[in-house]
């Protein structure tokens, strides 16, 4: 006798219809809570693409190549379609070869929007439907920033939506030890202004607050970076973080300089574990150690969803560590701004089978399959919660979902040689109280404005 779960599986395929194949080569069998199947039905029903095949390249490999490769093996199910994926750790620099040589997949999975904007603007990339653009801005949270992330002027000079924006990276965040909060008596800051009040405390106690840690061989810098961009959001509206990633206004201007001595305050003297030296050289992974040592060399860490790959082994989120949202302050009218990151699925060689995979992309299905096995985060307001398999998991994703502006990594977003250049450079000599905010600012303003020169 076939167990209950495998006769739901095989009642959901007779009634989804012929489109499906035998439901065990599929993650989850069809029928299984608690996944919207509804949405992947309503999407069969409209989508027939039986004999056609779509190639799909981007940079997901080893484990996130087998994730996705879970994901799409929904949309043949459903449609009758065939896809290739193909991973590549050096997918920026394939996918500019292939669209020169006329031999580009249907479907590119861009990790950052400078490279598709160019691709763009080359004519490489297709405008997605208008009809997309108000999807996202009406079913993402903070819909209107992925609208706006994903928008640029074509070779007509026209704005259009080019990408759809897919698994998400939150770098708000901070970490810290719950048992080492709760002996010590510290709560949870709920403001950035509260925030400040535990930083204070902590150090007024003899210790000390944060972990900080900038060393990446030649990336070293980039984490200030992150702290930088999260105060811009924090000091002034994400329209002027748009104009500051875009050089519209000086990379000095005086919100941009507030902003960086912001990140300041928290390098006071006490505030940081070994000092304002020390941090400029330790590697960013093995800045968490502070955390896990007893007695407690720092309490908080600053720093991205990827960052537990670094605790020691065995931490379980939710338990031996935890986050919280980096809050905005409490005064002025900001909301609660997300600094992120993430890749965004784009048509670079146009078919009826590549349009129907973005639309396959707006069901809540095709979020819900990767986040139910871990490492996907979604601003897709109607997925189910319920996929999640942890409560962190869960509580990661409500940062995005309660996010009021998303802004994407803005160092990602500027020339390479101001974004992984004199931005991390200059960011190590303000860091070490070298130079001050004004100095720093004035330096990479000087090297953007020699760009080109």
């Amino acid at each position: 006798m076939k167990p209950i779960r495998t006769l739901l599986a095989g009642a959901a395929a007779l009634a989804l219809g012929p489109g499906y194949a035998a439901a065990q080569d599929l993650e989850f069998e069809i029928g299984e809570e608690p996944f919207s199947w509804d949405s992947l039905e309503a999407f069969r029903s409209a989508h027939d693409f039986s004999g056609e095949s779509i190639d799909i390249t981007g940079p997901w490999t080893g484990r996130d190549a087998e994730l996705v490769e879970s994901v799409i093996a929904y949309f043949e199910e459903a449609t009758g379609a065939s896809v290739n994926y193909s991973g590549s750790d050096s997918f920026e620099q394939d996918i500019v070869i292939s669209t020169e040589a006329n031999s580009a997949p249907n479907i590119a999975v861009f990790p950052q929007p400078g490279l598709l904007e160019d691709l763009a603007q080359r004519g490489a990339v297709t405008p997605l439907d208008p009809e997309t653009a108000e999807w996202i801005a009406q079913t993402y949270a903070a819909g209107e920033s992925w609208v706006d992330l994903a928008s640029f002027e074509g070779p007509d000079g026209n704005e259009n939506l080019y990408a759809f924006p897919y698994k998400i990276d939150v770098k708000s965040l901070v970490w810290y030890v719950p048992e080492q909060f709760e002996e010590a008596g510290y709560e949870v800051p709920e403001t950035y202004e509260a925030l400040q009040e535990l930083t204070q405390q902590i150090a007024d106690d003899g210790v000390t607050p944060w972990c900080l840690g900038l060393g990446a061989g030649a990336g070293t810098g980039w984490p200030a970076t992150d702290w930088v961009e999260d105060m811009v959001l924090r000091e002034a509206p994400p329209e002027v973080y748009d104009q500051w990633v875009t050089n519209e206004i000086p990379f000095d201007d005086e919100r941009v300089v507030a902003a960086i001595d912001a990140y300041g305050w928290f390098l006071q003297d006490g505030f940081v574990n070994g000092g304002r030296e020390a941090a400029a050289t330790t590697d960013f992974r093995d800045a968490p150690s502070g955390l896990f040592s007893f007695p407690p060399e720092c309490y908080m860490l600053k720093q991205a969803t990827f960052i537990p790959t670094f605790f020691p082994e065995g931490t379980e989120i939710g338990v031996d560590a935890d986050f919280f949202y980096f809050p905005a302050p409490e005064s002025g009218d900001l909301g609660q701004p997300v600094l992120g990151a993430g890749t965004m699925f784009a048509i670079t060689v146009d078919s009826e089978a590549a349009r129907g995979f973005i639309e396959f992309l707006k069901t809540p299905l095709a979020h819900e399959i990767w986040a139910a096995q871990g490492g996907l985060l979604t601003p897709h307001k109607e997925i189910n919660p319920e996929v999640f398999p942890s409560d962190s998991q869960r509580e990661l994703n409500d940062i995005l979902l309660d996010a009021t502006t998303f802004r994407f990594d803005g160092s990602d977003l500027m020339p390479g040689e101001i974004g992984a250049g004199a931005f991390w450079t200059q960011m190590v000599e303000f860091t070490t109280g070298s130079q001050d905010a004004q100095a720093t600012a004035a330096a990479i303003e000087e090297r953007w404005s020699g760009l080109g020169q």
